[in-house]
């Protein structure tokens, strides 16, 4: 058996600035660090590891890196995946096995990393590796979750978004989630750009079943549950929020329950003071309070609005200035001069006919804490007081009348499939009849 310690690692991070879903994804910010400077730190500490390398085509990520001090290599912007970066940067950095880490997994862990080492190091057969954990039936159906299945010894069968394997007549089942790190012998690497897309590859957009379906043999190593990895807005935030309550390794691998999902929601409850504007107050001679709302929250309502998903203001204040704000954007749920947020909370969702768990508030301060405590989801503006962030469910990276609600518009339109209708023209053109700003 070989030593992980003796041997050539080298830990390669794919960096793509042009995510369809999540644009500039690598530099998102996370605790006051780009994301991938979080990948690369974790990296580093992978016992034995020789090289850690970001590789990109985007000057944007690599002059990110550089202030960091991260070791960057440019690759073609014509490569299809991640692995086929992999492969370019194989050139100039030597190793005998390649561990692809991908740019999108802050929360990954050294030692996972390591054990995937360890376990090519100890069987010279297995090709590839990459990691799974285990999953509940609810995440499993998630299409955003890839699934995989394995023979006796640990080798991969196949890997789908799809809810693998289908439990007939309610047959118990094992699910388990694909961690998309993956190992790969030098020799297995060069040869993977000549490699034909296959098929599968295209139908399921998993870039792993090109291997399978040239034959090849993916050893899939069993950690404990990791931290999420950031595909979408959605996702971004759930991992900051993880991340600002990390205290070591075990609060990873101790990930909390499963919060009700974005993709559900069917009603949104926002504050005014300090989310829809940034808190000020202003008085015109006449003693009329003026307020400055955002154009783009006021879009995203409309988007929802026209997506089924409906939108309740909520206020302490009230006031002539609020209530035609929110005559012009069309809302119909509301609640003013409230005292009792929790009460008014429930009764916007006996309006809107939802449940708890389909429900989401978006508030600024301690006022909007009873609210927090009556909705199935919370999520805290960027410039909330700390002690009002820990309360949330989550917290958004843009600030009160920032766009702060439109962050969280576009995040449940993807969650709930539906971001075709901000993000192309023509998808916009379904509803724009009905949306104003």
């Amino acid at each position: 058996m070989n030593d992980i310690t003796t041997q050539r690692l080298a830990i390669v991070i794919p960096a793509r600035y042009g995510s369809t879903r999540l644009p500039g994804k690598p530099l998102a910010d996370i605790l006051g660090k780009p994301m991938v400077q979080h990948v690369y730190e974790r990296a580093l500490e992978v016992p034995g590891v020789h090289a850690v390398v970001i590789a990109t085509d985007d000057e944007r990520v690599a002059a990110a890196a550089r202030a960091f001090g991260g070791r960057c290599v440019m690759t073609s912007p014509d490569h299809p995946s991640g692995t086929d970066r992999l492969a370019e940067v194989m050139q100039s950095v030597e190793a005998e096995i390649y561990i692809n880490l991908q740019g999108d997994e802050p929360m990954v862990r050294p030692g996972d990393i390591a054990m995937l080492a360890r376990g090519m190091w100890a069987d010279s057969s297995v090709q590839v590796g990459t990691l799974c954990h285990p999953i509940d039936a609810d995440e499993a159906d998630n299409p955003n979750t890839v699934k995989t299945v394995l023979a006796g010894n640990g080798d991969a069968l196949y890997f789908s978004r799809a809810k693998i394997p289908f439990a007939r007549d309610d047959a118990p089942a094992r699910y388990l989630k694909h961690v998309g790190v993956y190992g790969y012998r030098r020799d297995v690497l060069a040869a993977y750009s000549s490699l034909p897309p296959a098929m599968l590859e295209q139908v399921e957009k998993l870039e792993q079943l090109r291997l399978l379906a040239a034959g090849l043999r993916i050893r899939a190593f069993e950690v404990e549950p990791t931290g999420p990895g950031v595909d979408t807005p959605e996702c971004l935030v759930r991992v900051r929020a993880l991340m600002a309550g990390e205290t070591g390794a075990a609060a990873v691998a101790a990930a909390p329950a499963p919060l009700p999902s974005l993709a559900g929601i069917k009603l949104v409850i926002t504050d005014v003071d300090g989310v829809l504007t940034d808190g000020g107050i202003y008085y015109d001679a006449t003693g009329e309070c003026l307020k400055r709302f955002h154009v783009r929250d006021g879009l995203g309502m409309r988007l929802l609005e026209e997506n089924g998903v409906r939108v309740a203001v909520l206020s302490g204040r009230d006031s002539p200035t609020l209530r035609k704000r929110v005559a012009d954007l069309g809302i119909t749920l509301y609640q003013f001069g409230v005292k009792d947020k929790h009460g008014a909370c429930r009764t916007l969702m006996e309006q809107a006919g939802v449940a708890v768990h389909e429900t989401v508030c978006i508030g600024d301060d301690s006022i909007d804490l009873p609210a927090f405590a009556a909705c199935g989801l919370s999520y805290a503006v960027a410039d909330a007081p700390v002690y009002v962030q820990r309360r949330a469910s989550a917290v958004l990276a843009t600030a009160g009348g920032k766009g702060a609600f439109r962050e969280l518009a576009d995040a449940i339109l993807v969650a709930q499939g539906k971001e075709h209708v901000f993000g192309s023209a023509e998808g916009f053109a379904t509803v724009m009849a009905g949306v104003a700003q």
